[in-house]
């Protein structure tokens, strides 16, 4: 599983958050893609669309088994994609800003 942790993300690497709704609303890393993985196969385009060419998919959920789920998937597709380890906790407890769904200061659900 190919991984990655919170403090070797950089601020503009390309972040998809497969957490649900709520989780999302309740915060997030600010400019990440919101995909949750109960939708994921279905907006899966999105994910094409919005993903650098020849960069890296940075996958999050809130502690990294989810995000795991949607790496392999990824992977498998040819995809450059990396498990972020423990997930939003560990980004929240990193000091890592965490916005709401207003953008306002947010805490991970």
């Amino acid at each position: 599983m190919p991984t990655v942790e919170v403090g070797d993300l950089k601020d503009d690497d390309f972040l998809l958050d497969v957490r649900e709704d709520d989780e999302w609303q309740a915060g997030h890393a600010e400019g990440a893609l919101h995909i949750p993985i109960s939708e994921f196969a279905a907006r899966y385009g999105e994910l094409t669309e919005a993903a650098p060419q020849d960069g890296r998919v940075h996958v999050i959920c809130r502690s990294g088994g989810r995000s795991a789920q949607v790496t392999m998937y990824l992977v498998q597709q040819g995809i450059d994609a990396v498990n972020v380890d423990g997930g939003m906790q560990v980004w929240e407890a990193a000091g890592r800003p965490v916005v709401d769904g207003k953008g306002e200061s947010g805490f991970v659900l």
